[in-house]
């Protein structure tokens, strides 16, 4: 496997500089930006992983962090700080790019917040969004305002979800998903939470779920490099 390199680079005009971790596995297809969670950093094991399994696949990762967790702050940013963070770990995707067709997105938060950088002043050379998780609502208060921008995203997207996720009822989120055309694809993950566990009844494993969830990954970069390349 690659080794996973520590970089650094300019977050904001006032942000300062964040941590990034970059993974390129020889012969890697495309490279993905992946921003982290509120909670949780670029560091959390779900991170480490989807990094390394979708390494497997051959698409390599700019995992990046957002200033107020490089701060080890508990209070998240302001929305302007996390859009411009956004756009500047894109930003240094395309330069470690190196020519590879670029994806971004990231988990829960990290992926709002690039959908909502796409569709404020958009993601110069990004082919496609991926979402591990869209927070569409808060934990039992169920709506689909945060999803109304999604509409001016004219990106691909990939949205990744669980049937267990309390924070995108899939009764909502299918019909954003379904007013987006063929813009959007939604993967359902059985028995899957918010954080893709899985409980030990289900008959499942986390692994599982991983491979799955990679799996869908590694097919939506396929295609739409093949709609790059077409």
């Amino acid at each position: 496997m690659a080794a996973t390199r520590d970089i650094r680079f300019q977050a904001g005009p006032r942000a300062g500089e964040v941590s990034g971790l970059l993974l390129r596995p020889r012969g890697a297809s495309a490279l993905l930006v992946l921003g982290h969670g509120a909670g949780a950093g670029m560091r959390h094991p779900f991170m480490e992983r989807i990094a390394a399994a979708v390494s497997d696949r051959g698409i390599a990762t700019l995992r990046y962090q957002f200033p107020y967790m490089e701060a080890g702050a508990r209070r998240v940013d302001p929305r302007p700080v996390l859009l411009a963070t956004v756009r500047a770990a894109v930003a240094e995707g395309r330069r470690r790019a190196r020519g590879l067709p670029l994806l971004a997105g990231g988990k829960s938060m990290g992926g709002r917040m690039t959908s909502l950088a796409a569709a404020e002043e958009g993601l110069p050379d990004v082919r496609g969004l991926v979402f591990l998780g869209f927070p569409l609502h808060p934990a039992g208060r169920p709506g689909s305002e945060r999803a109304a921008h999604l509409a001016q995203v004219e990106l691909p997207m990939c949205f990744l979800q669980g049937t267990r996720d309390r924070l995108a009822d899939l009764d909502l989120l299918r019909p954003v998903c379904d007013a987006l055309g063929p813009r959007a694809a939604l993967h359902v993950s059985e028995g899957a939470d918010h954080s893709f566990h899985v409980l030990k009844r289900s008959g499942r494993s986390e692994a599982e779920v991983l491979d799955e969830i990679s799996d869908a990954v590694a097919a939506f970069a396929r295609r739409v490099t093949v709609e790059m390349v077409q």
